[in-house]
């Protein structure tokens, strides 16, 4: 995270929210993190630009610098936990993490198991794809062929869009944005279903292999921040903390420095 960004971080937090004793709204999930100055989040570590695997093995992006926002505010050490999407919302019930902080769409299927701080962005839905006509679709209905193989993350909401809308196309689910898109380019699959962020991403990221994404996206997403419906306390100081970012600036900067500067591709594998 940039020194400017911290500062910004520190500024509004004492502005917006004064020195908050963490111990008087202590519930379950709060009590642990201010017990063990340990705040546990889990990510899944690939889906470009929020969460990102680079090189040499470190992860970054946009939910790793609200991560570490979140951790400073509270004044506690920051532990992400890499864990596969499909799982983060059954570690989150397992208390082995206290947030899921990963690119998660706001719905009432996943708001009746947990709770949602935000929406902190809005996303869509799009598609990637080698074909030129699939690239130029304008309606979700245009998917629903017999003859069309569709990509999807693991128990994503894509993957559940494609079962609604298309349930006459094939779903091959992926575990991994990286092996969806090395599918898609292998001609496993005529087209995935992800973020827009997500498909603009990868076909910069490979230009020579023909990928292409619509202009505008299928579907506008609200994303949140998942937590426990166990523990109001909690909830209501992330919740703080967020609105003090949005306030302050550091959201804004945090949506120039990963969807505007490109130059972070280069730290990609």
């Amino acid at each position: 995270m940039s020194k400017t960004i911290k500062n910004m971080l520190l500024a509004g937090v004492v502005a917006l929210l004064g020195t908050l004793p963490l111990q008087a709204l202590a519930g379950d999930t709060l009590e642990r993190v201010v017990d063990f100055e340990v705040l546990k989040v889990g990510m899944s570590g690939n889906q470009p630009p929020m969460t990102m695997t680079t090189r040499e093995g470190g992860l970054m992006g946009f939910d790793v610098d609200l991560a570490q926002a979140l951790a400073m505010a509270m004044n506690v050490k920051l532990e992400i936990k890499t864990i596969p999407f499909g799982e983060l919302m059954g570690a989150l019930e397992k208390d082995e993490i206290d947030m899921v902080l990963s690119n998660v769409s706001i719905t009432p299927a996943r708001t009746e198991i947990v709770s949602f701080v935000g929406p902190y962005m809005m996303s869509g839905m799009s598609i990637l794809t080698k074909s030129d006509v699939l690239g130029t679709i304008t309606s979700a209905a245009e998917f629903n062929r017999a003859d069309l193989k569709l990509l999807a993350l693991k128990n994503s909401t894509h993957a559940n869009f494609i079962r609604k809308i298309a349930p006459d196309a094939t779903l091959i689910e992926f575990g991994s944005y990286d092996e969806g898109v090395a599918m898609l380019i292998d001609g496993k699959g005529d087209a995935m279903i992800a973020d827009m962020t997500q498909c603009i991403l990868a076909a910069m990221r490979y230009p020579d292999s023909g990928l292409t994404t619509l202009e505008k996206p299928l579907t506008v997403e609200p994303i949140g921040i998942a937590v426990s419906k166990d523990d109001a306390q909690f909830y209501n100081l992330v919740d703080n903390y967020l609105t003090a970012y949005e306030k302050t600036g550091v959201l804004n900067q945090l949506r120039k420095k990963w969807f505007e500067d490109d130059s972070w591709i280069a730290a990609l594998p």
